[in-house]
Formats: C-alpha cells, structure tokens, sequence
C-alpha cells in the first residue's frame, strides 16, 4: 500500500471515529465522553487492578496445591465481597487492554504517531505488551482447567522460538516436573511485569504536562459501578482444578485477553508468533513510513520576555522551561522554547501577557510567539477585517483550525479569523475587537476534550471566563462573547452558537437604540 492510499484509509478510518465520537458526545455529553478519556479510563483500571491485587494476593495461597483452594474460598466471603473483588480485578483487567487498543487506534487515526508525538506512541507499544503478558499471568494463578490450559498454550507457542533449546510444555509443566518453584514463576510474571508496565507509562507521559490519572469524577464513578455491578451480576467462577495428566475441555474463555490461544489452536504457533511479532514490528515501524511535517515552533523575545511563566504553565507538552535571563539580572527569568518539544500550538502565545493588541507599538513583538501567524499578524488582519467590513458593526469570528469548519457560516456581517488553536487567542483581542467596533465575538473551539494539543480548549475558556491568566477584563460585557466547542462534522454547532450570539446583539442595539430616543425625548 502506498502512502498516498494509507493515508487516505487513514482519513476515512478517521471520518468514521469522529462519528462514534459524536453519537457518544449526543449519549454522554462531550465532558464524560469515553472516547475523549481513553488514557485516563486506561489508568483508572490500572490502578483498579493493584487495589484489587493486593487485597486478592493477602488472600491467595502460592503454592501449587492450595492456589486453587484460596481463590475457591474467595466465593464465601461474606456479602460476596469476593465475587466482588475477584470480579473487579478481572473485568478491569478487560476494560484496560480494551481502552488501550482504542487509544492506539484513535492516536493512528488522528496521525499521533509521527514528528514529535513519535516519542509516545514508541513508549506505548512495550506498555501494550506489558499488559498482554500479565493479564495472561492472571490465569495461571487460579490454576484450575483455564489458567492449565493457557499456560500449555502459552508454553508451546514460545517452544516455537528458536532461541529455546528444550521445550517448556514437556520439562516444566508436566505432572512430574510442576512445583511450587514453577508456580513462584508465575507470580512474578503476574506481578513483576506491572512493574515494568508501570516504568514504561512513566516514560509515555513524561513528555506531557498537566496529565490526568483519572477520568471526570462523574465518569470514574460510573465506570466504578459498571464493574462493581458486572461483578455481582456475571461472578467469574473457577474451573475444576488444574490436572495436567488431563486436557481441560468446555472451557469458558475471556477472548479479551485470551484470544491468542484459540488461534494458536485453530492454526499453529508459528502462526501466531508470526502475527505477534509482525503486529508489534508494524506498530513500531508506523512512526517512520511517513514523515510529518514539523511545525514552526515558538519564538522567545529576551527583550519582551518579562519571566512571568505563564507560558511554562500552560504548554501542554512540557516545551517551554524558564532560565535564567541574558541580562544576568537576579532572578530574572526568560521562557526557554525544546524544539524538540514545541507541537507548534500557539497556547503560549496567548499565555503571554505582552501579546495585548492594545500596546501602541506599529510592530507587536511579544515575550513568546510563533513566526506565523504571529499576534501582530492576527491584529492586522483583525484590524483589517473590521475597517474592511460592509456591515456597520461586524461580528468577528475567531476559529481553530482543528474544530468545525466554518467554511459554511454565512453573513455579510461576519469577519473570520482562524488561529492554530482556541488557546492561540489573548483574551485582550476580544476586548479590542469590541471597543474597535465589533458588535460580538463568537471563539469557536474544537469539543471539550477533543483538542489537537490536549488543553487549548480548556485554557481559553479560563482566560475568557477570567478563571485562568491572563484573564478578560471585566469590563467586557458577556453579551458581547459567545463560545462554541465544535469537532469536524458538527458545523450545526457552530451555527447554533453564531445564531444565539446574533439574537444577543439584535436584542442589545434594539435596547441601546429605544434608550437613546428616550434619553432623546427626556431632553
């Protein structure tokens, strides 16, 4: 396939995951959205599974002939809190290796795993494998006909290696050779690999600021009681004890995690180790069949720079850092800019104190910008746009690129300017559009949690609602202001909101207009 044709299926794979996305933004609203929360619920069902862990492992016998026993007795426990803790650490397990699929997915399809995005998508895939391998461990510990089974399957398919001299399934898990030393084996790999899992998730997210361990409360909670009650409901009930002189028959699959077995069977482990290690080649090769295009990154000005660190708060990527200042000044600071970091998202930008169109300067320079469009860019166009303009009091549209298209809003009455995202805009330019003669200003943003570049969305809806620096002067009448967050697709949205922000202005210059007359008739 070529990458004309790969990158094609790619947008049509990705059409149709916007439009999952949005019939579960109409079910859950856009802030609980599962799909929006992916890494999140991956990490809520991570820590689901030690919690429940280490309360299962107090419980567990690790020998050979008391590990089925134990796990046995977990089903009398009072007020079944055995059916439940066995249940949660075993559908939490399922929850994680489903939301991680769904998450390599979603970032492949949204082009995630090239330019400098390349780093996360190349420490995630060992965390793929990390959690395949130790929710295959999980079974072996039960150690009745189910966990048997996959550990003979699991021991022919790496017999299949060319690397091992003897094979596993004859010298180890024979009746004769078993032992409480092989079954100390299977602890580790059950438990020493989340360890690992756990090492290669610090290194997936350490490139990231601002990250999130759980989901929105509302949702965590929910997902909670969906496995709680799963567990009550659909208990997970041992097998008859493991008797490895025997082959286990009727067994009832978690093809979740165990898919690879029944495989095996139905083909060979050469097979399967074939389409193993090609998945896992091909994921790791993604990152260089194409290249990105690498976006500008951000400009420092040491003579505008004033070392605030508004910008080191809110680059979501963890590009920008403060050091100390060229002038050498006591504790002054300057933003220092990783291009090996910066997505070119323009966040810092509109972080920048000094990235205010009112300062009466012909070029505006600011502390920290980027090449194009740069904020004196966007306040030439918006000046040009407003003295341009055939209506008498246009309404300007600030418009992120990665949101709605705003390619079908209509009107002589509007000015569109598009940004490289929602957190690009100072909350100052709505203040100047205003007071230049805008009668409103619509900021169009792409769905809450549905960012480009993870937290633009969320930061200019801060500034603009004075909850985050810099914040919207008070003085600027909320009437004048209207937010839309928008994905590709839901144009409708977009519209919606101008709609309302017209019928907010309609409604104000009526009001101003029968104020005046009477101010008029007064006199």
């Amino acid at each position: 396939m070529s990458s004309h044709s790969a990158r094609g299926f790619r947008q049509k794979g990705l059409k149709g995951w916007q439009t999952v996305e949005r019939c579960f933004d109409m079910a859950f609203g856009s802030v609980l959205n599962p799909l929006r929360h992916l890494g999140t619920i991956g990490f809520l069902a991570l820590w689901i599974l030690a919690a429940s862990g280490v309360m299962l492992y107090a419980l567990f016998d690790t020998s050979v002939n008391g590990a089925w026993h134990s796990v046995e007795r977990l089903a009398h426990l009072p007020l079944g809190l055995g059916r439940l803790l066995r249940g949660l650490h075993r559908y939490a397990a399922d929850l994680l290796m489903l939301v991680v699929f769904l998450h390599i997915l979603r970032e492949w399809l949204h082009g995630h795993a090239h330019g400098i995005r390349r780093f996360h998508w190349l420490t995630g895939v060992p965390a793929l494998a990390f959690c395949f391998i130790s929710a295959i461990g999980g079974f072996w510990l039960a150690w009745d006909e189910l966990g048997q089974y996959s550990a003979q399957s699991t021991a022919e398919w790496l017999d299949a290696l060319p690397l091992l001299a003897s094979p596993l399934a004859r010298n180890f898990l024979s009746h004769a050779a078993f032992s409480d030393r092989m079954f100390s084996l299977f602890i580790f790999v059950h438990v020493g690999v989340p360890l690992l899992l756990l090492f290669s998730l610090w290194f997936h997210i350490q490139r990231l600021a601002h990250v999130s361990m759980l989901p929105p409360r509302r949702l965590t909670l929910g997902l909670i009681l969906v496995l709680a009650l799963l567990a009550l409901a659909r208990p997970v009930l041992s097998h008859a004890p493991a008797a490895l002189d025997q082959v286990p028959a009727g067994l009832r699959l978690d093809w979740l995690l165990l898919w690879l077995h029944p495989l095996t069977d139905a083909t060979s482990p050469g097979f399967t180790l074939a389409l193993a290690g090609g998945a896992v080649l091909a994921l790791l090769s993604l990152p260089f069949l194409s290249r990105a295009p690498h976006a500008a990154i951000a400009v420092v000005d040491a003579d505008n720079c004033s070392g605030c660190s508004w910008c080191f708060a809110d680059c979501p990527y963890a590009a920008v850092t403060m050091v100390p200042h060229p002038d050498r000044r006591p504790g002054h600071l300057i933003a220092q800019v990783d291009a090996g970091l910066c997505l070119g998202c323009g966040i810092c930008a509109g972080a920048c104190p000094s990235s205010t169109p009112f300062r009466g300067v012909q070029r505006l320079v600011t502390g920290i910008d980027m090449p194009q469009p740069s904020i004196d860019a966007l306040r030439q166009r918006l000046d040009t746009q407003l003295t341009s303009s055939t209506a008498a009091r246009p309404i300007v549209v600030f418009s992120c690129r990665h949101g709605s298209s705003d390619a079908n809003l209509r009107g002589t009455d509007l000015s569109v300017i598009r940004l490289l995202c929602a957190g690009q805009l100072p909350p100052s330019f709505v203040e100047y559009a205003v007071r230049n003669g805008a009668a409103g200003v619509l900021v169009a943003a792409c769905r809450e949690g549905g960012c480009e570049f993870r937290l633009g969305e969320r930061w200019m809806a801060q500034r603009l609602m004075r909850q985050r620096e810099p914040r919207l002067r008070a003085r600027v009448a909320v009437g004048h202001l209207q937010l839309a967050f928008a994905g590709p697709g839901e144009e409708h949205l977009l519209d919606k909101a101008l709609q309302s922000l017209r019928e907010r202005v309609r409604v104000q210059a009526m009001s101003s207009h029968v104020s005046m007359n009477a101010d008029e008739t007064v006199h």
